[in-house]
């Protein structure tokens, strides 16, 4: 079982109901931190969740860069793990993750097994969250709260801060969600549902 069968039937047996829901994006490959590490799935409808797929052929060796970037931006975070690595894992991953194991039936189907349910992250960065946005998207927000036309022109790390500072966390994540669902161009390898 590699990575693209554990994904492919997740999105078939786990996401079904969240491809279908016209308020929800899923998609693959959801970029973190302006592209320095990749979310393998991605949930964003009234909150925002990641999974990461580690099948058995994979190593850990990222998990933990991975693990910090996945906890800056997501409400709730699940890894996906083959049989292999699951006793390995729960020192890599902090206690509100998620974890579901895949496993090959005898007649070759993947399954899924929820082992641990996620819980609530508590600790978003709120310019992590902001980093989700185009710049062009970051300064559109901007321009609402109709700041002085200078700081329209500012490199994106300061215009993510500033986001960061006007917003609250509860409205700056509702609005970078609002953003995500309604990008059109989006650039990943598979069109998002």
């Amino acid at each position: 079982m590699n990575d693209a069968e554990i994904r492919q039937g997740f999105h078939r047996k786990i996401l079904r109901r969240q491809h279908i829901h016209k308020g929800t994006l899923v998609i693959d490959e959801l970029g973190l931190n302006h592209g320095k590490c990749r979310a393998d799935i991605a949930v964003i409808n009234g909150c925002l969740v990641g999974y990461e797929i580690k099948s058995n052929n994979d190593s850990l060796r990222r998990l933990g860069r991975q693990v910090e970037s996945y906890s800056a931006v997501f409400d709730k975070a699940f890894i996906v793990v083959g049989g292999r690595h699951i006793d390995r894992i729960q020192n890599h991953i902090p206690e509100w993750w998620g974890v579901i194991i895949s496993s090959r039936g005898s007649k070759g189907a993947i399954s899924f097994k929820m082992i641990r349910k996620a819980q609530v992250n508590r600790k978003v960065d709120p310019v992590s969250v902001a980093r989700l946005l185009w710049r062009d998207e970051a300064v559109e927000i901007l321009q609402q709260r109709r700041l002085p036309s200078r700081m329209y022109r500012q490199p994106r790390a300061v215009l993510y801060k500033l986001l960061a500072e006007l917003l609250s966390t509860c409205e700056l994540r509702r609005v970078v969600r609002e953003y995500l669902r309604k990008r059109k161009n989006w650039r990943c390898p598979e069109s998002p549902s």
